[in-house]
């Protein structure tokens, strides 16, 4: 985005700031939800696995893996720990033998039935002293950096093809 002649400089200081300020929220957040899923003898990994299987059941192993960032032997002992408590079941592939489908069972649903308004009181605890204006703002805040940093990852991947190279990543 270009700047005005009128847009102050950024400091490059402000700017580390906001960005070290960004990794220590999704820190704490990430241990709040650990420390609160352990009230109900769970993981935030996996609350994490059965929410994403229930938003879509069917997928591969690989598919989760990808969407939630966690390397895939990780995964494979979470999907094991919660096969062994019959909370999710896997299913074999119909087209690749090598594959697995993921669905949630019945006890699966029902923690996350009991997990849900926990989900809700996290949200509430974080955002307590905020008002409904500035959840909003905060929230196009956030997807405008998320956007920032999806079109520099295109830009650079563009770059990288130009110079006839093309890299994995």
């Amino acid at each position: 985005m270009a700047r005005s002649p009128t847009t102050l400089p950024r400091s490059a200081a402000m700017q580390r700031e906001v960005l070290f300020g960004l990794s220590d929220v999704a820190r704490a957040v990430r241990t709040r939800i650990d420390q609160r899923a352990r009230e109900h003898g769970m993981t935030r990994a996996q609350w994490a696995v059965l929410s994403r299987v229930e938003r879509q059941e069917g997928m591969t192993q690989t598919e989760l893996s990808d969407i939630l960032e966690i390397q895939p032997i990780s995964l494979v002992r979470l999907i094991d720990r919660l096969c062994e408590q019959k909370q999710l079941e896997r299913r074999p592939h119909p087209k690749d033998r090598r594959a697995n489908l993921l669905y949630l069972t019945a006890k699966g649903r029902g923690t996350l039935t009991r997990m849900m308004p926990l989900g809700r009181d996290v949200a509430d605890e974080i955002f307590d002293t905020f008002s409904e204006a500035e959840t909003a703002a905060l929230l196009r805040t956030l997807l405008r950096i998320k956007e920032n940093i999806r079109r520099a990852s295109e830009a650079k991947g563009a770059k990288r093809t130009a110079n006839g190279v093309r890299h994995a990543g």
